[in-house]
């Protein structure tokens, strides 16, 4: 972003803090969830790993031909000249060569074959001229060339992958390579979940004046089962202090963390924060971002709750700027996967006052051949359709006093996070 489109921020209030105090904040506070367990590795996806695994043997476990071709010995290549050897067998996966091959001499090999004993090379079979038994190499090639030694992936008692790694499809390839049939993880998650509200109606039930319906839960299970949490859906409760209360109490028996929507602000029917801090110890409610400013961290017992806005659009901001994250170190992934901000063109003018960070829902798309990012409409934080409209938010730091048309912002895509 241009320095025109900048100016500094006002202090935010006592209470307030920036997102990045708040991250460290929460971080700083919550440590990883003890417990694990044995599954099998097709069950392994998205959970933590337990302990470092270390590569019982080489990998990949011998040396071996990356392309399809001919196996020789470097010394009887013609370097400017071209050479004439006699192929004498052939090497495939899983059925290696058994001679030697020896000076003047080639073996046809396959892609993952065993190198055969004496070769050192493999010609590329696009590159020569094969006549019956006889092969016809050009110049200039390079003795070593094309082959995959072994140990190249992982070496014998190397780490393949440390404790705290997520795992993903690429680890458990790598797992498998190792011939592992299961592997300890960390626990589960339990996350209870919360919502707040006179107004809320049950999906499915016929609204009465006044009532909406209950959505934000609904987002909450979405998200958190794709993180791959065991989701607790405690229901809803009426803004009533004492019934609150016996909520959260029943929810911090049964999770490592509770995640409450609405009544988390300063009205008269918000009572979030006052319960939290009679029940447990509260850490900090107000953040100094536009959405999701009233947000309260804090701990009943021995489980973290996470108290966030009513507003459906709130409740995605926060959760993806805190509590995601939050819930990461909680299972025991070490370190936190980095959250990549990528710089695009603005497509149009984007109104802000400086004062506090703006997330901003964005739609990213390529016209004639250059990413852009525009504002996807309408931006109440009650909108829900607009986080289903967009791909990216958009954001704008605390000292931003608008963007124009042409500038460069900082975007986080939706790709990975939802």
């Amino acid at each position: 972003m241009n320095d025109s489109a900048s100016c500094l921020a006002p202090t935010a209030e006592p209470a307030s803090l920036s997102a990045d105090e708040a991250r460290q904040w929460m971080f700083s506070a919550i440590a990883a969830v003890s417990g694990q367990e044995m599954v099998p590795l097709r069950s392994a996806l998205g959970r933590v790993l337990a302990s470092a695994l270390i590569a019982p043997y080489d990998v990949p476990a011998y040396d071996n031909s990356a392309m399809d071709g001919y196996a020789v010995r470097g010394e009887s290549l013609g370097g400017s000249q071209s050479v004439v050897l006699s192929v004498v067998g052939a090497a495939f996966a899983g059925k290696p060569f058994s001679g030697f091959v020896g000076p003047g001499q080639a073996v046809r090999i396959m892609t993952g074959a065993v190198l055969p004993a004496g070769a050192d090379t493999v010609l590329l079979q696009e590159v020569v001229q094969v006549d019956g038994k006889t092969l016809i190499v050009p110049p200039g090639q390079r003795a070593g060339q094309n082959i995959r030694r072994a140990g190249e992936d992982l070496a014998r008692g190397a780490v393949a992958l440390a404790a705290g790694k997520r795992i993903g499809p690429a680890e458990l390839g790598l797992m498998a390579s190792l011939g592992l049939a299961e592997v300890a993880v960390r626990r589960r998650l339990r996350v209870a979940i919360l919502a707040t509200g006179d107004e809320l109606a049950a999906v499915g039930a016929p609204l009465s004046p006044g009532e909406l319906y209950d959505s934000n839960r609904y987002t909450l299970h979405g998200l958190l089962s794709r993180l791959g949490a065991e989701v607790i859906d405690i229901g809803s409760v009426a803004d009533e202090p004492v019934a609150l209360a016996d909520k959260l109490r029943e929810a911090a028996t049964m999770a490592d963390a509770i995640i409450t929507t609405g009544g988390v602000s300063v009205g008269e029917a918000d009572h979030v924060r006052p319960v939290l801090a009679g029940l447990g110890e509260i850490h900090f409610w107000n953040l100094n971002i536009r959405p999701g400013r009233p947000m309260a961290f804090g701990r009943i017992g021995q489980a973290w709750l996470f108290g966030l806005p009513g507003n459906p659009v709130a409740v995605m901001v926060n959760y993806v700027q805190f509590v995601l994250d939050a819930l990461l170190r909680l299972s025991g992934v070490d370190p936190l996967p980095p959250r990549p901000l990528l710089s695009v063109v603005s497509a149009g003018p984007i109104r802000k006052q400086p004062g506090a960070r703006a997330y901003l829902r964005g739609v990213v798309s390529l016209v004639d051949g250059c990413w852009l990012v525009s504002t996807s409409s309408p931006r109440g934080a009650g909108i829900l359709r607009s986080m289903s409209e967009a791909n990216c938010l958009i954001v704008l730091p605390e000292a931003c006093a608008g963007v124009e048309a042409g500038e460069c912002v900082q975007v986080q895509m939706f790709d990975g996070l939802f």
